[in-house]
């Protein structure tokens, strides 16, 4: 599932794109994705201009000037890909929503899995609606500091993989960016997530917003299906520390691997965890 670089990044190319672009025809190929498309969808949308877009925790949200916004969520493999005018677009088999725009530019959501979603929201209804009332604060804001994760995770007996993952404690962490910033923060991946106070809470805010930074300029990490919306792969899957590379050296490592084994891999709620247990207590 692509995670929060990969969609601020898509974020950041249609912003480029379309900020300011009228939307001119919208086409879908199907009812909907993991939900219904909304209600006339194509009726609405059309002659709306696309005022801004940005992220919110996982989703993509492009604000209209009439005051509604086009969410979409990408699901385990939804990709967007951007059209330039002029350009000969030749529909993909699972491209699900088509946008043309005044300039003669186009946009299409392809899912091949079908886990996406497309909303159309009035503003008032970004913080209310089942997809954005429990969300917690966005990892890369200011106000997102030590101190407000230490209280966040103040009594929680789970995990700390499992705690940041929960998007109601930090929104749009996934898997692969909380291994690399508790290696990162030297916090081991089992540590009971209520211990973390001081200082270390303070590290992993830091580690955190780091390795999301380097991410994002990396353009994300491509594994599988994930590329940006101008069709460029990500770049950051290059420098994991720790993701996916269980039996390796960790950066910096000292130790003979023969003895030790390198970076160890775990399984936590099902998922995948890398790290090492000589670097992160």
């Amino acid at each position: 599932m692509p995670e929060l670089p990969e969609v601020e990044t898509v974020c950041r190319g249609m912003d480029k794109a379309l900020r300011g672009r009228t939307i001119a025809e919208v086409h879908t190929h199907r009812e909907g994705l993991r939900a219904p498309f909304p209600a006339k969808l194509a009726e609405k949308l059309a002659g709306k201009q696309i005022i801004h877009c940005r992220r919110r925790a996982k989703y993509i949200v492009a604000e209209l000037d009439n005051g509604q916004n086009l969410v979409i969520h990408l699901g385990m493999s939804g990709q967007i890909f951007l059209m330039a005018p002029g350009h000969i677009y030749k529909q993909r088999k699972h491209d699900h929503l088509i946008m043309k725009f005044d300039d003669g530019s186009q946009l299409a959501f392809n899912d091949a899995r079908r886990f996406g979603i497309v909303l159309l929201l009035d503003k008032s209804e970004l913080e209310t609606h089942p997809s954005f009332r429990d969300l917690g604060p966005e990892p890369l804001e200011r106000s997102f500091t030590g101190k407000k994760l230490a209280q966040l995770l103040a009594g929680k007996k789970t995990d700390m993989k499992a705690a940041l993952m929960d998007q109601r404690v930090v929104a749009g962490l996934g898997n692969i960016y909380v291994s690399e910033a508790l290696f990162l923060a030297g916090i081991s991946p089992k540590r009971k997530a209520g211990t973390i106070k001081g200082g270390e809470a303070d590290a992993l805010v830091s580690a955190v917003k780091k390795v999301l930074n380097a991410a994002i300029k990396a353009g994300g990490s491509t594994l599988k299906d994930y590329r940006q919306a101008d069709g460029e792969l990500g770049y950051f899957q290059h420098r994991f520390a720790v993701y996916d590379r269980e039996g390796k050296p960790c950066p910096g490592c000292t130790c003979d691997v023969k003895k030790t084994r390198g970076i160890t891999r775990i399984v936590q709620g099902g998922r995948s965890s890398f790290y090492c247990p000589r670097k992160q207590a």
